[in-house]
């Protein structure tokens, strides 16, 4: 691969986005490509202490809002007023990056106003995402979901040359049921696998600790409190929670707050159970080291729940509603989950490299710009 300049303009909502694509970067970097990055808030951070990139901060696009720590369609649309201006202020910030720093290829991951600005100026467009389709488990088929999932594909059916999934390709694609294709459309759609660190083979597996990292939110706080007890009720379950938030409960015997670690790996391939949200990223991470995977699921949030169910098909573990869970529920789900013979998709893992493929899909799409 020549010398060339890739833009990759991340979206901030999380920090799975920032994570997959900081990992294609150093990749990419090993090849002799020059990374420049674009992204806002948190992932802004992220990307400026995992990279050496020069980082452009743009304005947010995408905002989901919640009351109470769930998810609110009320409140994301009261937010979502000013996102006409965002995405003009987006689209000028890229189209002043593309001006002036030769770019030959934009990474978009969920980010939109670039991906226009860059079809405009006859730059390739790759686009990177997990969903093209939005439901909940709570409200799983109302009009504004169905209308958002419109103008998505549409949008996907027009700007990128490419969009790239970062997952297993069908049965197998853990967000599966939040995709859609049209059949025009199924050969702009590449499954590339996930996007793993290469760190990830070198870690020794073993049954520890129950790994717990479902998110900071408000409702979430009183679930780290029944994990406690949990703790406290069974000496067998030794509790580490990765949450630097705000109002978790004091440490005991048999739970610990690890907070902040330069690497999860060791953690996770340590336990004997996996307690996540439902997150793309950190799922596959745990079905990699074989972990029995327990959800605790936002029910309004458009994506988890749909991760969850095929988890559960998969047989990779078993999801419970955040809304509704008791001590007494959680404590029989970690004993359910913990008995599960889960499936073994090491063998997956094996065959699909996503950062290989991403930079397979790069070439054709750079080699394609070229002869037109």
């Amino acid at each position: 691969m020549d010398r060339m300049n890739i833009l990759f303009v991340v979206c901030g909502e999380g920090l799975g986005h920032a994570s997959r694509s900081t990992k294609l970067a150093k990749h990419l970097k090993e090849r002799g490509v020059n990374c420049i990055f674009a992204a806002y808030g948190k992932a802004y951070s992220f990307i400026q202490n995992q990279t050496d990139c020069k980082v452009y901060e743009i304005s947010r696009e995408v905002t989901l809002e919640g009351t109470g720590g769930y998810f609110s369609i009320t409140e994301t649309l009261k937010s979502s007023l000013g996102i006409p201006v965002s995405l003009v202020k987006s689209f000028a910030t890229a189209w002043k990056i593309l001006k002036t720093e030769n770019i030959d290829a934009v990474v978009c991951d969920t980010m939109f106003a670039a991906g226009v600005a860059a079809k405009i100026r006859k730059v390739p467009v790759i686009f990177m995402t997990n969903q093209n389709y939005f439901s909940s488990l709570a409200k799983p088929d109302v009009w504004y979901w169905k209308l958002f999932g419109k103008v998505i594909r549409t949008y996907l059916s027009i700007i990128p040359k490419k969009v790239l999934v970062p997952d297993f390709a069908p049965p197998n694609t853990i967000s599966g049921y939040n995709f859609r294709f049209s059949k025009k459309d199924c050969d702009r759609y590449v499954f590339i696998g996930p996007i793993l660190d290469p760190e990830i083979h070198d870690v020794e597996t073993s049954e520890k600790i129950v790994f717990a990292s479902f998110g900071g939110e408000p409702f979430k706080m009183p679930l780290y409190a029944m994990l406690k007890d949990i703790s406290e009720m069974d000496s067998s379950l030794e509790v580490e929670v990765f949450s630097t938030s705000p109002g978790l409960p004091a440490e005991g015997e048999n739970f610990k707050i690890a907070g902040y670690v330069e690497s999860i790996f060791p953690y996770m391939a340590s336990s004997k159970l996996a307690i996540i949200h439902g997150g793309l990223t950190s799922l596959h991470e745990a079905i990699y080291f074989g972990k029995p995977v327990l959800l605790i699921i936002d029910p309004y949030h458009p994506e988890q729940g749909n991760n969850g169910r095929k988890v559960e098909e998969l047989g990779c573990g078993m999801m419970i509603r955040g809304d509704s869970v008791t001590k007494e529920s959680l404590y029989e789900a970690i004993l359910s989950c913990m008995k599960m013979d889960v499936a073994d998709m090491k063998g997956l893992y094996a065959e699909e490299c996503g950062a290989e493929n991403f930079c397979r899909v790069l070439d054709e799409v750079l080699s394609e710009g070229k002869i037109q």
